[in-house]
Formats: structure tokens, C-alpha cells, sequence
């Protein structure tokens, strides 16, 4: 590490590794908080947004302290990507993990003990044997940071049963203070974290989930593709990624954007690793590239101009929800997460609640996250207002998501909803949506013939409606409780006691008219113009010319682009346009050790731009 800290002058340490080492002048809003809770040796459950810079919370006290860092994280992409930031940043950081071999481990364990290693990165699985933290018992080990804490909670939306063990970290390491970082806990999953990892109390520090440049917006679901390419088509050039529940729908999406002229790459977990660092780096270099992934993509990820995130499904929790689009607009400018949510959804994600190896108190808290969600894709009041509520934030109307900026109209659905419920009550209670819908508007399927469900009095009873108008009326009777999916049942939809109450006329049904709008987000997309980079066109194309260096320098590394500079750090080059060594020092993001290594190659790529210019 290029700098020995005085653990006496800790205050005066933190900001020279701050500036130093990291390149930055300022704390972002609530790093400082936990960094100095950390530097007083106090244990920190530290809930902060998804791009707010978690990570620097506990890399700093790591070089402060001294000593060995050790950092358990859940993703082993993520875990190389941020060894091979900090290496570049001059921090002697090593990961071991089960996608190296033996010999490289072996070596990286030699490093740690004989204490040239700053900071060690390893999976729970990997740390928590008798054989590990008997040897790192051994060691200074002066901090413990826990990233994606929330997988430690068995009411979190993404329980990982190896993360359990963590809670024995307090056991083994008493004294060393521990780390609890994550983007996404509701209150439950905080206090369940800080009981399971933290004996119950810690520095916590809950930062405002707010994102407030992001323009949120549902749409229901008819023909995705479609939509999608509408979508694409009013934001020519953007960056974004466009999230998709499979491997195959990601394969077979990216492949009709491609089909018609949009330039897209698939990203998930079953690619080869060159191949997924290749389509990483593309991402992170070329402009206007749609990145179609699997939620396999994005942590970590430093790209400050996505302009939007498009759910092709419903994410699989609010929590999910809010970290994946996230990961949209952090430079600022407006952008947009516009999610397609239809029936099917619902039924997906309760068949994987159901298929889950858990408890019933644990698919009960499922149960409950899926309804959260389904009832901000359903709300007519502001989604953010709903989104927020559900972390505790409070907040007044947003005037940025569709509802706000084009409120839905909704009417006296009773009828509507008695249709349905006397079709699936005559039906008994055994078929899906798309058989209700055939009764209900008189078609003779081979199927509804079989049954004899055309001699029903409730068939052809809604034929004035089209199928996808009585899919948006199942659709919302799910979501408001008139009727359940029966996954054991195959799909089927039953009547609850609230069901019956409407098919009695003793409750009233709101049916929302969302059917003949809000198509992948059209009303929001005419009010949002592509922000400005606020370049001008030979600006521009320096910004280019210092990508393009950027990448040939990530491949001859074999690491992904934004480990070198982040886009905003290229962006600040351009503004600033450096002469020399001091000048390209004051760059946002450059530290002592990238100002050695890489300010002579992007100087000189700045100093022949010039030239041109004035040639």
C-alpha cells in the first residue's frame, strides 16, 4: 500500500486515502459517517443506495487500521472485479475463491500471512470452516466487512443458508469490528441482521432511498419483444439494460434487438467468463449499447450514463426491484425504469415461492415481498410514494413516474369483476386465466367444448371485451385478493372469502383502465428528452479516443473497463483537458498509484487531440 497511515492521526489519514489513493475530494453523502464509526473500532449495519459508493466505507478503514481487511461478498465476478480496482489503486488486495485454481490460492494464502495482503476477499462458505478462521485467528485481522448483508436474514429477499454461519463471526473475532453493508433492508431484515451478525446492537445508518431523476413506470404485459422495440426506438443511442427472468429469453431477446438494427448483447451466468468480461467491456466503452442480462449483471458495474433499465419481468421482490434500477442515472440526468408486468408474473414467482426448499414462516415473508411489489405495479397513486413507504421513507407526490405525470382513470368495476368470479366459480375453481376469458367471451375451444362450459350462462356473457381487456380485469382481481392462483392446482384461480364478497355485491371492485396506454412507457418517453453530456461535438469525440485507450488497456489486463477510470473520471479528463502530470492528478478518480501508471498514455492521447485541433 503506498501509504503508512499513523493510527493516531486517523482523521488526517482518512481524507489523505480519500484524495491519495482513491483520487476523490469529498465524501459522498454518508460515507463519512460510517468510515469514522469504523475508525473508532464500533461495529456499523450501514443501509445505503445502490451506487452511493458502499464499498469505499470499509476500503478506507482497511488502510487506515492497518492490518488485515477481510471481506465476505456473495459473487465471485464481483469479487475479482474489486480486487483488481484496488490493485490498480495501489491497495495489496487478494480474493480466494473456487474459481481459481489450487496453486493460485495457495499463493494468494501466502501473501495474506505474511502480511503483505491489505485486504482479502472471500466467499461465507470459504471463510466459515474450523480450518479458515483458525488460521486467520492467527493473523491482525482489524476489520470484518459483510457486503449484501441482507443475505444473512432469513426474512431478506435473497436468504443465502451459507451465510448463516456468519453469525459466529462475533464468536471467533471479538473485539474487531464488523461491517454490515447492503442496499436494499426493510426494517425487519435490519433487525434481523443486527441480532444474527452484529449481538443485537450497532452504529446503524440508514440513508434516503431516494432516486429521485429516475422516471419509474409499469405497463402490462402483451407482447414483449414489441414493446420493447417501441421502447428502444424513442431513445436511439442510450445506454441501458434490459432485464430478463432466463438465460434463453436473454439469448433469444438480444438476438431479435440485433434482427432489427439495435445494437444489443446478451449477459448471463451461463456465458463463458471471456465472453461475459468481452460484452462488459463493450458495454462499458461503446456508446449506445443495450445490455439485455439476467440479474447476473450489474453489481459492481460504474457506469454513470445508463439511461434506463426496462423489466421485461417482474423482479423477483420491491428490494430487487429497487436495486436493479438502481442502476440507472447515476450521473444525475434523468433517466427511466419502466417495468411490463402481466398475470403470468404472478404465477411465476408464486410457483417459485412454492418450489423454494424453505419453511412456511419464510414463504409466508415471500408471499407478503410479492404482494409489496404487485401492489406498486398496481397502485394508482405515486409509485415512488409506494416504493419508498416500503423502506420507511416517507415522500409527497414524486411528479416523475407515470402516474403522477399522466394519473390513470379508474371506474366502478363490480360488474366487470362479478363476470369473472361467476365464470370461476361455475367453471369450479379449476382453470386459468386464459380458459375464463374464452367463457367469458363465447369462444368455442376444443377445450371449453370438452367441458361443456358453453351451456354455462356466464359464456359469451363479456364478448363486448377484448381478451387482453379481461386479462387486465383477472389481473387486478389477483392483485387486489378477489381471487388467488392455486400453483399446486396448476394455475388455476380460486375464490377466497373476499371473492365471495364481490360476487355478493357486499364489496365494491376498482378497475383500473390501463388497457389502451402506457405502452413500454410512450406517454413518459414524449416527456423526456436524452439528457445533454454537455460536450461539445470534439469533446466528444476526445471522450472516445479515451475510451477506446481505456479498453485497450483493460484487455491487456484482462479486466473490465471501469476498473481502470469510470466514465465520469474520462468525462472529468475531457472538461478538464490536463498538461500534465499534477493537472491530470487533480482528475476525479485518479490516485497516486493510477497517476503513475496511466497519466503519461491518456496525456498523450489528450496533448495529440489538441494538436489536431489546432493543426
Amino acid at each position: 500500500c503506498p501509504l503508512m497511515i499513523s493510527q493516531q492521526d486517523t482523521k488526517a489519514g482518512k481524507t489523505r486515502v480519500l484524495r491519495e489513493v482513491f483520487g476523490f475530494e469529498a465524501f459522498r453523502p454518508g460515507q463519512e459517517s460510517v468510515v469514522n464509526a469504523l475508525l473508532a473500532g464500533l461495529d456499523v449495519l450501514a443501509v445505503m443506495p445502490t451506487g452511493a459508493g458502499k464499498s469505499l466505507c470499509f476500503q478506507i478503514p482497511a488502510v487506515v487500521r492497518g492490518g488485515l481487511t477481510v471481506v465476505v461478498s456473495p459473487l465471485l465476478a464481483l469479487m475479482e472485479d474489486q480486487v483488481a480496482a484496488l490493485r490498480l489503486a495501489g491497495i495489496a488486495a487478494d480474493t480466494i475463491n473456487s474459481s481459481k485454481g489450487r496453486d493460485e490460492n495457495v499463493a494468494a494464502w501466502g501473501r495474506v500471512v505474511a502480511g503483505e495482503t491489505r485486504i482479502l476477499y472471500m466467499a461465507p462458505e470459504r471463510l466459515m470452516t474450523d480450518r479458515m478462521l483458525g488460521a486467520l485467528r492467527r493473523l491482525p485481522v482489524r476489520l470484518i466487512a459483510v457486503d449484501e448483508a441482507h443475505c444473512i436474514s432469513r426474512w431478506g429477499p435473497s436468504f443465502r443458508p451459507e451465510y448463516e454461519r456468519l453469525s459466529g463471526l462475533r464468536q471467533h473475532f471479538p473485539g474487531v469490528p464488523i461491517a454490515a453493508l447492503t442496499a436494499t433492508a426493510d426494517e425487519g431484515t435490519r433487525k434481523d441482521i443486527l441480532e444474527r451478525l452484529l449481538a443485537g446492537s450497532a452504529e446503524t445508518f440508514v440513508f434516503g432511498f431516494d432516486r429521485p431523476n429516475i422516471r419509474l413506470s409499469v405497463g402490462p404485459k402483451r407482447s414483449v419483444k414489441d414493446e420493447l422495440r417501441e421502447f428502444l426506438k424513442r431513445r436511439p443511442g442510450e445506454s441501458g439494460i434490459v432485464y430478463c427472468l432466463s438465460r434463453k429469453k436473454t439469448e433469444d431477446v438480444a438476438a431479435f434487438l440485433k434482427q432489427h438494427g439495435i445494437r444489443a448483447l446478451p449477459y448471463h451466468a451461463g456465458m463463458e467468463k471471456a465472453d461475459r468480461l468481452a460484452h462488459q467491456n463493450a458495454f462499458m466503452t461503446e456508446p449506445g449499447l443495450v445490455m439485455v442480462a439476467t440479474i447476473a449483471f450489474g453489481m459492481g458495474i460504474d457506469k454513470p450514463d445508463i439511461r434506463f433499465v426496462f423489466h421485461t419481468d417482474l423482479p423477483g421482490s420491491v428490494e430487487a426491484y429497487y436495486q436493479e434500477i438502481g442502476r440507472a442515472g447515476r450521473d444525475g440526468l434523468p433517466a427511466e425504469a419502466h417495468m411490463l408486468y402481466g398475470l403470468e408474473d404472478i404465477a411465476a414467482r408464486r410457483r417459485f415461492i412454492e418450489s423454494e426448499d424453505a419453511g412456511e414462516e419464510r414463504k409466508r415473508r415471500e408471499y407478503q415481498r410479492l404482494e409489496a411489489l404487485v401492489g406498486i405495479c398496481e397502485t394508482t397513486g405515486c409509485r415512488r410514494r409506494a416504493l419508498l413507504s416500503y423502506f420507511g421513507d416517507r415522500s409527497e407526490s414524486c411528479g416523475n413516474c407515470d402516474n403522477c405525470l399522466d394519473p390513470l382513470e379508474t371506474i366502478d368495476g363490480t360488474q366487470l369483476g362479478q363476470k369473472v368470479l361467476s365464470a370461476v366459480h361455475r367453471t369450479g375453481e379449476r382453470y386459468g386465466a386464459a380458459h375464463i376469458i374464452d367463457v367469458l367471451r363465447g369462444a368455442k375451444t376444443q377445450k371449453v367444448l370438452a367441458a361443456k362450459h358453453d351451456r354455462l350462462p356466464t359464456f359469451g356473457i363479456g364478448g363486448d371485451y377484448k381478451k387482453h381487456e379481461w386479462s387486465s380485469v383477472i389481473r387486478q382481481l389477483v392483485a387486489a385478493g378477489f381471487l388467488r392462483l392455486d400453483i399446486q392446482g396448476f394455475g388455476g384461480l380460486r375464490m377466497g372469502d373476499r371473492g365471495r364478497a364481490l360476487l355478493r355485491g357486499k364489496v365494491p371492485f376498482e378497475f383500473r383502465q390501463d388497457t389502451l396506454r402506457r405502452r413500454a412507457g410512450v406517454q413518459s418517453a414524449k416527456k423526456s428528452a436524452a439528457p445533454s453530456k454537455h460536450l461539445s461535438p470534439d469533446q466528444t469525440a476526445l471522450f472516445g479516443k479515451l475510451k477506446e485507450l481505456r479498453l485497450r488497456l483493460a484487455s491487456a489486463r484482462e479486466v473490465p473497463a471501469f476498473v481502470i477510470f469510470s466514465d465520469r473520471s474520462l468525462l472529468d479528463m475531457v472538461q478538464r483537458s490536463p498538461k500534465s502530470r499534477t493537472e491530470f492528478a487533480e482528475v476525479y478518480g485518479v490516485g497516486r498509484r493510477k497517476l503513475s501508471e496511466f497519466a503519461d498514455e491518456f496525456l498523450a492521447v489528450i496533448q495529440t487531440d489538441s494538436d489536431d485541433l489546432k493543426a
